[in-house]
C-alpha cells in the first residue's frame, strides 16, 4: 500500500494533508463521536448530524497517524449508548468509551458497559438534554466503585458556582473543550482558577479539544488559544489530553467553519513545544490517555499509521 495515498480528504474534516508534527506511537484522540440514523435522537436534541461511522473515523486516524481513540456518547442520543457501543465494537481494543447514564442502571448493566470498554460517564450541562447539576453527586457515587471518571461540559459561570461540590466528588473529573473557558477569560474568570486548582490537586483532567468552539475567531488557529493552552500545560502536564471532536457537529450545524484536523494536531504540537517539547507531546497523546482510560502499555501497530510515515 502506498502510504502517500492516505493523504486524501476525510469526511467531516477540512484539508487532506497530514500533520507536520511527528506523532509518537500509540497516540490517542480522546474526544470522538459517531452517529447512525438507525438510532433515534433524544427528544429536544439540538444537534442532528448526518451519519458518521467508525469506518469514516478510521480514515481520519490514517491521515493523522493516531491509533487509539475515545468515543463519547453525544447529546444527540441522550442516555442511549448503542451507537457509541457499536463504534467501540468496530474499532476494537484500541478504543475506549464514555457513556451517558441516568443513574438508574443496575450493577450488571454498568459492569457490562465496563466490559465493553467504557471508562467514564459524561454529563453535558451546556445543551440541557442530558442532565442537570443535581445529578453530579448521585452519578459520581454510582460510578465510583468502577473506577470511572465523570466528564463534564458546562459554562464557566456554572463551573465556578459548583466549586464546593466539585472539590468533594469521589471520582476523577474530566473537562472537555478547554473547560469551556474562552481565551479572554484565562486568568480572569473564577471558573478558570477552579479548573487549574483541580488539575494541580490531581482531581481533574482537561481536554484540549474543540478549540474552535471556545475561540472568538471560531478557529483553532486563533493565537489567543496559546495562553489558555499554556495555562493547563504548565500547571499539570500530566493531566492534559487532546481530542479532535470529530465529526465536528457544531461546525456541521453552521456554528463554526469545519476545522482541519491535521492543523489541530499541529497546533497541539505548537503548544507543547513551549511546555516541555516532545516529552510533553508524548504525555498528552500517549501517557495521559493510557493512565486515564486504561490502555495497554503498547498497542499493535498497523501499516501506514506510524508516526514516521509521511507523504
Amino acid at each position: 500500500m502506498d502510504c502517500d495515498s492516505l493523504a486524501v480528504p476525510v469526511r467531516f474534516s477540512q484539508g487532506s494533508a497530514r500533520p507536520r508534527a511527528t506523532l509518537p506511537p500509540d497516540a490517542c484522540d480522546c474526544h470522538v463521536h459517531v452517529y447512525d440514523g438507525r438510532y433515534p435522537a433524544t427528544p429536544g436534541a439540538r444537534l442532528l448530524p448526518p451519519d458518521a461511522s467508525a469506518g469514516d473515523y478510521r480514515a481520519l486516524q490514517r491521515r493523522l497517524g493516531t491509533s487509539r481513540c475515545v468515543l463519547v456518547t453525544p447529546s444527540t442520543y441522550g442516555s442511549d449508548n448503542r451507537c457509541m457501543l457499536d463504534g467501540l465494537a468496530a474499532l476494537g481494543p484500541q478504543a475506549r468509551g464514555v457513556a451517558v447514564i441516568d443513574g438508574s442502571e443496575s450493577d450488571d448493566q454498568l459492569q457490562r458497559l465496563h466490559g465493553l470498554g467504557v471508562r467514564g460517564v459524561r454529563l453535558n450541562l451546556s445543551l440541557g438534554v442530558t442532565g442537570t447539576a443535581e445529578l453530579l453527586v448521585p452519578l459520581a457515587r454510582r460510578i465510583a466503585p468502577l473506577g470511572w471518571h465523570l466528564q463534564l461540559l458546562m459554562a464557566p459561570d456554572l463551573l465556578a458556582s459548583l466549586a464546593g461540590v466539585l472539590r468533594q466528588l469521589p471520582v476523577p473529573l474530566v473537562f472537555d473543550h478547554f473547560g469551556r473557558i474562552a481565551p479572554v477569560q484565562a486568568g480572569r474568570h473564577a471558573g478558570h482558577a477552579l479548573l487549574l486548582e483541580l488539575l494541580e490537586g490531581g482531581r481533574a483532567w482537561v481536554k484540549l479539544s474543540g478549540g474552535y468552539i471556545v475561540s472568538a475567531l471560531q478557529s483553532v488557529e486563533d493565537p489567543a488559544l496559546d495562553a489558555l493552552a499554556a495555562s493547563f500545560l504548565h500547571c499539570a502536564p500530566e493531566r492534559v489530553l487532546w481530542g479532535s471532536d470529530w465529526p465536528h457537529v457544531s461546525a456541521l450545524a453552521g456554528m463554526q467553519p469545519l476545522p482541519d484536523d491535521a492543523r489541530q494536531i499541529d497546533r497541539l504540537a505548537d503548544w507543547t513545544s513551549h511546555a516541555g517539547g516532545a516529552a510533553t507531546l508524548q504525555r498528552v497523546l500517549v501517557d495521559n490517555p493510557r493512565a486515564l482510560y486504561g490502555f495497554e502499555t503498547a498497542a499493535p501497530t498497523s501499516l501506514c499509521t506510524q508516526a514516521g510515515d509521511k507523504p
